[in-house]
């Protein structure tokens, strides 16, 4: 809901194209930030008092949205990390759920546990979405994103009550120096990609559907309901596939058609073109997510997962919060193109450096190369 409605809503409050990228860049920062701060608490305080933390400052931030007017009060939702426009992969939830994730799941089991995974969160966001097309107006907005604030405070109190299974070692390094050096390549590549992926995140690509064909709330909603739910299936197609080709492979080999239609986005002569074209984009694009969640937990000792997670969340974090203020400049400068064919460049060099380095490195629970 709040990756499409951001945009929209901060133009409501006057803000500028070149100012609403770099909120949504604030946004992304701090998510990547906060990640790795509840990597470390969880390892000090509990898995599960610490998703109840990020579930308060989830309530917090769409309170502040939902009565902010100035400026200053919009970057402080955005610091909070919890703003809603990263990635499902990125953030202060993430770097927990994965870690209990992959210890509750079965070793043989992982790939389709990562993949039902991302399909609750891709139906969702289909939800979410379906949601934020109802904000035709401020009033509406403010409404919405104090529902926001709602499921923050839902959130926390279901956090409380997860089991004892969800728990971690506790008072243990969330991450040595010799993972961190064995994780630091891959980061490295995930960072070429986050910053192709923060070019074109949700937020961006929803503004600029706005400006460039003067797309409503209400077609939006519609258009990025469709996309969650081809995302959420194309999750479970996901676990399916890399039990039977590999992680890897997976990763690249539904990635690279992705990133071609993306370079092609800016050339729709309609809105009708541009929605069509990004469904096929999304109906491929999200399939290396739960493969690179899976992926990542299964490299790295079991206690050391959620600062794993975290480390390379961090990584992906710095490297795509570049893309909201670049793409928002572009977009105030008339370069409408630019953040599709830079995105879709970056990405597909990312796909062939992967493939080439790690073909042949296997996640621990992986039955085939």
């Amino acid at each position: 809901m709040s990756a499409v409605l951001i945009g929209l809503h901060l133009e409501r409050l006057g803000l500028s194209a070149g100012g609403i990228g770099l909120i949504l860049t604030i946004a992304l920062l701090s998510a990547a930030v906060t990640g790795l701060a509840a990597a470390n608490l969880s390892s000090r305080i509990g898995r599960r008092y610490t998703l109840a933390l990020a579930g308060i400052l989830m309530a917090v931030t769409g309170a502040d949205l939902a009565v902010a007017s100035s400026p200053v009060l919009i970057g402080i939702a955005a610091i909070t990390g919890m703003l809603g426009t990263a990635s499902i992969d990125l953030g202060a939830y993430a770097s927990v759920e994965q870690a209990s994730l992959a210890e509750s799941a079965e070793p043989r089991r992982r790939n389709l546990a990562f993949a039902r995974y991302s399909l609750t969160g891709g139906l969702a966001t289909a939800a979410g979405a379906a949601l934020a097309a109802t904000a035709t107006d401020l009033p509406r907005g403010r409404l919405l994103f104090g529902g926001y604030a709602l499921v923050g405070a839902v959130t926390a109190t279901l956090a409380l009550l997860l089991s004892a299974r969800a728990e971690g070692p506790v008072s243990s390094a969330s991450l040595s120096a010799a993972q961190v050096r064995v994780l630091a390549p891959l980061s490295a590549l995930f960072a070429v990609d986050a910053v192709g992926g923060g070019l074109v995140a949700n937020a961006v690509i929803a503004y600029w559907l706005h400006v460039r064909f003067g797309a409503s709330a209400a077609a939006l909603g519609s258009t990025f309901t469709a996309i969650a739910l081809l995302q959420s299936a194309s999750y479970e197609v996901s676990g399916r596939l890399a039990n039977r080709i590999g992680l890897i492979r997976t990763m690249v080999f539904t990635h690279v058609p992705s990133n071609v239609l993306l370079a092609l986005v800016p050339l729709s002569p309609t809105l009708p073109w541009a929605i069509a074209i990004l469904f096929a984009r999304f109906s491929l694009s999200q399939m290396d997510v739960p493969a690179r969640q899976a992926y990542v937990v299964s490299i790295v000792q079991p206690a050391e997962r959620a600062g794993a997670v975290a480390f390379t969340g961090l990584v992906r974090g710095l490297a795509q919060a570049a893309g909201p203020l670049i793409s928002g400049a572009a977009i105030q400068g008339a370069v409408l193109g630019l953040p599709f064919y830079l995105a879709g460049g970056l990405k597909l060099a990312y796909d062939g450096t992967l493939y080439l380095a790690f073909r042949n490195r296997r996640g621990e629970h992986e039955t085939v190369g």
